[in-house]
């Protein structure tokens, strides 16, 4: 046992097997859409390091057996624990069997405390240990039941509820800010395009594009030799991420195909995720000589008529996407766009110093969604520190 855990144990806390904490609910639903709820729950709704329940589905969206959860049950993906995703339900509704529904048993833990313990490191640590399996790891309830934690007693717990519910009301309203930046953001898109739309006037993508051409599809490594190489992974944050390059040797003529340059715009053109085609990002800087992948489409404008940098917004604006989904096609599990599916886009281009004035509002929001996001995670920061001071390290 942990000097921590002693410590607890000194100032009235006990040690306790899982299943003394927690009921692991398994009422299975056999077919979903006739559950009787509104609510679908899967482990792709739940956020990392989060207990607000933001996304769901219908169970019409899906088959095969579910379970059924009630509102203040906790729902905690069992697989692949090391994302670290659980949720607190605020409605009735069923969800993913990759899922454990629990409830706790409150003569021993609070229940609005459980879940705040669960979140913290020596908790998730050993969920991590006790899953089994090498693709994708999975709990067994048999294992985790067994697991002995050692628990403050209900008033500690209930003081530490107080400081951590309110630091969880600082997160949502952070987390909130961002999304009504987001979406402010993506207005703003919208509206320009619409406010400059006219379908006499419009004309295709291609008359304002100076060149459209796929990249290399030689192999590339992690290696000190050769030039970067820009693949998928850089492009999908809506900014180039330099941080995990690649390496490429190529021969001069071959490097002058497929140079990089600030202003290119490079467009996911194949992936296995129908979501991730069409995502497109501009090149605002080059730190060395660098060049870019297959699965890449890199788009050169006639920057007198059209930025680069709002050919990437008109790209990745949702009405735009929706449209290009039309001419994604499937082929050996992965989901592809051709040049000529984008060259044929309408689109009525504002004036430059619309497209500029947009740009300029665009940027002030980007920067206003990164200091939210900076202090969400400097909160989270501060409840993780809280959480460790509580427990310290898994010793066991």
């Amino acid at each position: 046992m942990s000097d921590k855990n002693i410590k607890s144990l000194k100032s009235g806390g006990q040690v306790w097997r899982f299943d003394q904490i927690a009921t692991n609910v398994n009422s299975r639903i056999a077919n979903p859409s006739e559950s009787g709820v509104t609510h679908y729950v899967g482990l792709e709704h739940l956020e990392a390091d989060s207990l607000k329940i933001r996304r769901w589905g219908t169970p019409d969206d899906v088959e095969a057996t579910k379970l059924m959860f009630k509102t203040g049950d906790i729902i905690f993906g069992r697989r692949r624990a090391y994302q670290r995703k659980l949720g607190v339900a605020e409605f009735d509704g069923i969800c993913s069997a990759h899922a454990m529904v629990l409830r706790a048993k409150p003569d021993v833990v609070l229940p609005e405390f459980l879940p705040f313990f669960m979140q913290s490191d020596l908790f998730m640590h050993r969920a991590v240990e006790i899953s089994v399996g090498s693709l994708s790891p999975t709990i067994n309830w048999k294992t985790m039941a067994v697991q002995e934690f050692a628990l403050p007693p209900i008033s500690r717990q209930t003081e530490l509820v107080e400081v951590l519910r309110a630091m969880e009301k600082v997160l949502e309203a952070q987390i909130s800010a961002a999304e009504i930046a987001r979406a402010t953001r993506t207005a703003l898109v919208e509206d320009a395009l619409a406010a400059n739309f006219e379908a006499k006037s419009a004309k295709p993508l291609g008359t304002y594009l100076t060149g459209l051409s796929y990249g290399s599809s030689s192999r590339s490594a992690y290696e000190e030799l050769g030039y970067p190489i820009l693949r998928i992974p850089n492009v999908l944050r809506g900014s180039v991420d330099y941080s995990d390059l690649q390496r490429i040797e190529l021969n001069d003529t071959e490097y002058e195909r497929l140079a990089l340059r600030e202003g290119d715009v490079l467009l996911v053109r194949t992936n296995g995720n129908p979501q991730y085609v069409g995502r497109s990002v501009v090149i605002d800087h080059i730190h060395e000589k660098t060049v870019y992948a297959s699965y890449l489409i890199r788009i050169r404008c006639d920057e007198s008529t059209l930025r680069p940098a709002f050919l990437a917004e008109y790209l990745n604006a949702p009405s735009t996407r929706q449209r290009l989904r039309g001419e994604v096609r499937s082929s050996a599990g992965n989901y592809n766009i051709n040049i000529a599916g984008i060259k044929k886009q309408l689109i009525c281009t504002p004036t430059l110093a619309d497209q500029d004035s947009l740009l300029l509002q665009l940027k002030d929001l980007d920067a206003a969604i990164e200091v939210l996001e900076s202090r969400y995670m400097a909160s989270k920061s501060i409840k993780k520190q809280l959480l460790a001071e509580e427990w310290g390290r898994d010793v066991h």
